[in-house]
């Protein structure tokens, strides 16, 4: 009890420098990004409303293609490759599809097709173009949120630069986050050289098809409700980064007020007390104790052993080993 009560009037003392307020910053954010709050509930529940969508619509997405794409012709064009080789390639998996109707009429009654690109790569476009954009990085990165904050990286660096253009510390972070996934290009058809957690994901969703071309030359046709539900399952991945996107700008905007407050603060008691105001509880001797110069600075005894210890010019090896067990055992 009493050591406490000297702890803490030597904390009281310990002035507040770059080193306590990063390891105050870090340790109250990573209680912000854990709690549970609407926005991050959002997150989570799109998430797995998303991976409902994915199953009902890949599973759509192989009745409308083998529709389109018979597996007994494709089996066929196989054997045939076999037997005649080059001249016979034409049958290719793919994992992204222009699907189209013509359910639809114009102002004159005239029959309009309607089709797009659905591609259900992990990086897959989320606004029917066929190239690659941010916006699928944005989904990759949240969708494996977790897997890339365990690597120690930062996959909520898209929502937190939304409003700033391109910078190195931008690029820096997401080219860490592509590494990790396995997405080694950012070219077109990139998937194809997909490794890691990338390939796994899009190995998932290839389907046989016929006509090795781009996927823009062979439109296959559906129905008006099953194009519908393609879209509604892209909606669900852009949901995804919307959510996401919310979720970080809530902690983003706390952050920014904990870092003002911070730097305001003179001793290391104010951000204690804050954490505690914020329901926040710390090891208060952690900090000291992890702290470069805090504890040796402010406890004079600890101080005076350090000191003495300097001085002795003439300890033996075996006396310098025994002063500085005793001092590392009155720091801890």
């Amino acid at each position: 009890m009493q050591n406490n009560k000297i702890e803490r009037k030597h904390m009281s003392k310990i002035r507040m420098n770059t080193e306590l307020r990063n390891k105050l910053f870090n340790k109250i954010k990573h209680t912000f990004e854990n709690e549970e709050t609407q926005e991050q509930q959002a997150f989570f529940q799109a998430r797995e409303d998303v991976d409902k969508q994915y199953f009902n619509a890949s599973e759509l997405a192989k009745l409308v293609v083998e529709r389109a794409y018979p597996t007994e012709d494709v089996a066929i064009l196989r054997t045939f490759k076999k037997k005649y080789g080059q001249p016979c390639d034409v049958v290719a998996k793919d994992k992204c599809f222009y699907f189209a109707h013509s359910e639809d009429v114009d102002d004159e009654g005239q029959q309009t097709e309607t089709k797009s690109h659905f591609d259900f790569g992990l990086f897959g476009n989320l606004n029917g173009s066929e190239y690659s954009s941010e916006d699928g990085k944005k989904f990759a990165v949240a969708y494996y949120r977790e897997e890339l904050k365990a690597k120690d990286l930062n996959p909520d660096i898209f929502a937190q630069q939304n409003e700033n253009k391109d910078n190195p510390h931008k690029t820096k972070h997401v080219d860490e986050c592509m590494k990790a996934l396995g997405h080694t290009s950012c070219n077109y058809r990139s998937d194809d050289n997909a490794i890691g957690m990338e390939k796994t994901f899009n190995d998932q969703y290839y389907l046989d098809v016929i006509g090795t071309s781009y996927c823009r030359s062979r439109a296959i046709a559906c129905t008006k409700d099953e194009y519908e539900a393609f879209e509604t399952w892209r909606i669900a991945k852009a949901n995804v980064v919307s959510k996401h996107q919310t979720w970080i700008d809530t902690i983003t905007k706390q952050c920014d007020q904990l870092k003002i407050g911070l730097k305001a603060y003179r001793y290391l008691s104010e951000g204690i007390e804050l954490a505690t105001e914020l329901g926040i509880k710390l090891d208060e001797a952690e900090l000291i104790r992890t702290n470069s110069t805090g504890l040796t600075i402010y406890n004079p005894s600890n101080l005076a052993s350090m000191i003495k210890g300097m001085k002795n010019k003439n300890q033996t090896r075996e006396a310098k080993i025994l002063a500085r067990k005793q001092y590392e055992k009155s720091v801890n």
